[in-house]
């Protein structure tokens, strides 16, 4: 969804937040960028979420919306009136089925929790 454009290195919007890939951190669950079906948690649901070299926040303060379950780093966060996600909550029928080995389909719940980070977002 973009969020690594709100790096220091691109736009530079955030305060003291580093955008960085999931991968590259020592305690990731995967060390591979290809797309998968990623385990996080999002405000207290638990699911699968299309995943392909997607990032995760270090430093700064700002609000947790989501984590990467197995790790309890940060998938999806919220600082001032921005909203960052590594994963893919709009990704499509069609991206999963274009990776065969993707065997967990997409949760139309996704649909319900982006519209509540983006109705967040409009109260803050």
């Amino acid at each position: 969804m973009g969020a690594y454009w709100c790096d220091q290195h691109y736009l530079d919007i955030l305060d003291k937040t580093r955008v960085v890939q999931y991968i590259k951190q020592p305690n990731s669950c995967t060390r591979r960028p290809h797309a998968k079906a990623m385990p996080i948690c999002w405000e207290g649901t638990c699911d699968h979420m299309f995943f392909y070299d997607g990032c995760t926040f270090l430093g700064g303060q700002y609000e947790t919306i989501a984590t990467y379950d197995v790790t309890n780093m940060p998938m999806a966060i919220i600082q001032r009136n921005i909203a960052m996600v590594g994963c893919h909550p709009e990704a499509e029928n069609f991206w999963h089925s274009m990776y065969s080995y993707i065997k967990i389909p997409r949760n139309p719940l996704h649909d319900v929790l982006l519209n509540h980070l983006v109705e967040k977002l409009w109260r803050s």
